[in-house]
């Protein structure tokens, strides 16, 4: 005799779960610069020379200078002149004792005294050094201010944003359980 069977059917619970990964977005702006600069500064001073010059031998060379510097040159020159015209004198008295010589003759003696003594030069002694050329010169002053950079830094903080992602908990299928009893056969 078959004995019937009771048949247990069972299913299992399926949870389904969808989940979507959350994304990060960073961006950093640029940094904030700002530069300043000094242009450097140069002040030159430039002096002229100092030139002297001084002309006094030249012009006495020429004109004789001033009064007073003749009156020097004439007079310092007096007692030459007073001794030659005492040599000159002497030897004319002696060209007079000699008369009898050629050329010694009374006349002409006398024609030859009336030119007199010569004065002595009233001009100072010419020459190429007479003028004195004196120059000075001066360094030049020199400032220097030296110029710069100034840069200034503003770093901005990174800006960090986070999108949470999705996350989807459902039952995709209960569980279940069946039990089919067996087929009760009505004939008998």
């Amino acid at each position: 005799m078959i004995q019937p069977i009771l048949q247990i059917r069972q299913t299992p619970a399926l949870i389904g779960i969808d989940a979507d990964l959350g994304q990060f977005s960073i961006r950093q702006p640029k940094a904030d610069l700002q530069l300043h600069s000094r242009p450097a500064r140069l002040e030159i001073h430039q002096y002229p020379p100092d030139i002297q010059i001084d002309q006094s031998r030249a012009f006495a060379a020429y004109t004789g200078g001033s009064d007073l510097e003749m009156a020097k040159r004439l007079y310092s020159s007096v007692q030459q002149i007073f001794l030659q015209g005492i040599a000159k004198r002497v030897e004319d008295g002696q060209r007079m004792a000699e008369f009898f010589k050629p050329g010694n003759s009374i006349s002409h003696i006398v024609g030859e005294a009336d030119k007199g003594p010569s004065f002595g030069e009233f001009r100072g002694p010419a020459s190429s050094d007479n003028v004195d050329i004196h120059i000075e010169t001066h360094k030049p002053d020199i400032q220097i201010q030296q110029g710069g950079v100034d840069v200034e830094v503003n770093v901005n903080k990174p800006v960090i944003e986070y999108t949470r992602g999705k996350l989807d908990i459902y039952m995709k299928q209960y569980n279940s359980v069946q039990f089919i009893p067996p087929a009760v056969d009505t004939a008998m």
